[in-house]
């Protein structure tokens, strides 16, 4: 089974992150399935509307640290890890469709920064999302800085970002980040009910209305740019080192500074 499993219904496109057992996250050869999965789904004129997700019951965990961190030179390739995981967020960005995030339990880290880059969020009562990154000393690198000023406004955006709060799935709709809150068994068929309003949409319009609100916000490019130039520092930092130490060892980390 592909860890990156993709399902046609009427005229959606649902793009699943499918390792459950690592709650979906994120290795670079599942960044790379995903990036194709979207490039289909951009020139197939039978699809209408995407929906990305994750398979049993949690949309995606962020980076899988365990997994990258058998890379013997992954501390020599953070800058290329970086491009693939913002390669994903340009696929999202990218596609002329609507893009729906059907969340269900964690959106967490870089998985967070997914569901916030796309178009519109349907989300059950279950689910939340968290920009986690503080807790190992490092800053959000997918856009989290650039969404979430601008669904909920600075001083909320840098409480749940600074503090890494849960942002949970009521209070994604009270926010207006999700279209609706639903209990998980309800979440795919009220996912489909407001991708069936896009199937029969204007699809030329809906691709205009994309591009004008995101120009109308500034440059999500170099908000990416931004967070790459800020992260990689970090990455390299003592700080980081022990914020994953501590978080392989379930301990509370020692922050030094440095």
């Amino acid at each position: 089974m592909s860890e990156v499993t993709q399902e046609l219904v009427g005229r959606t496109q649902i793009i699943s992150i499918n390792r459950p057992e690592a709650r979906n996250a994120l290795t670079l050869s599942v960044l790379g399935l995903m990036r194709d999965a979207f490039t289909r789904a951009t020139t197939n004129d039978a699809v209408r509307c995407v929906v990305l997700t994750g398979e049993g019951g949690h949309f995606c965990a962020g980076a899988d640290l365990r997994k990258n961190m058998e890379d013997p030179r992954l501390m020599e390739r953070t800058d290329e890890y970086i491009g693939e995981f913002h390669s994903v967020i340009k696929a999202i960005l990218g596609c002329p469709k609507p893009v729906v995030a059907m969340v269900d339990g964690a959106a967490v880290g870089f998985g967070a920064d997914m569901a916030l880059a796309c178009d519109l969020r349907v989300v059950s009562t279950r689910s939340y999302i968290q920009e986690k990154f503080v807790n190992i000393g490092l800053m959000p690198d997918g856009g989290g800085t650039f969404w979430l000023p601008r669904l909920v406004g600075t001083a909320r955006a840098m409480q749940w970002i600074m503090l890494g709060d849960k942002i949970e799935g009521p209070e994604l709709a009270h926010h207006g980040i999700a279209v609706r809150a639903v209990e998980p068994e309800d979440l795919r068929v009220a996912t489909l009910e407001l991708t069936k309003r896009f199937e029969s949409g204007p699809p030329l319009a809906y691709a205009a209305i994309k591009r004008a609100v995101y120009a109308s916000w500034g440059s999500v490019a170099d908000a990416l740019a931004r967070e790459r130039a800020e992260q990689l520092k970090l990455l390299h930092s003592g700080d980081v080192m022990e914020g994953v130490l501590s978080w392989m060892q379930k301990r509370e980390p020692n922050f030094q500074g440095r």
